[in-house]
């Protein structure tokens, strides 16, 4: 019983990292696309007026994957308390080393260790 609840802990923990890195990913581009919607009317020597309708769009999207962020990270400490309801006190996550036997591979260089 104690593996089949550690295998789906580690699985969840893998969708919850890859979920949290893709929020994290999209707020970086969506930041990089209000900076470049700015920098590119200065330098066409457009009015202020010129693409504000996109740029405010474009705002509200960053203002809503930053609620997104919010939320993830939300979903993130509850799932650490239905670990801990589940008898998995400890599931760490970090650099473990890869000769580990109980290290797993989350995502690009983030491995998981189960520890109980």
């Amino acid at each position: 019983m104690f593996h089949k609840r550690k295998n789906a802990a580690m699985k969840v923990a893998q969708s919850l990292f890859a979920a949290e890195e893709a929020i994290d990913a999209a707020l970086a581009r969506v930041a990089e696309l209000n900076a470049t919607l700015a920098t590119a009317r200065s330098e066409a020597d457009l009015s202020a007026v010129v693409g504000q309708d996109a740029f405010e769009v474009a705002a509200s999207t960053f203002a809503a994957l930053a609620r997104a962020r919010t939320d993830i990270v939300e979903t993130h400490k509850r799932l650490d308390q239905t670990k801990v309801r589940i008898g998995l006190r400890t599931l760490a996550t970090g650099d473990q080393g890869k000769d580990d036997p109980m290290a797993l591979t989350a995502t690009e260089g983030r491995t998981l260790r189960a520890v109980a």
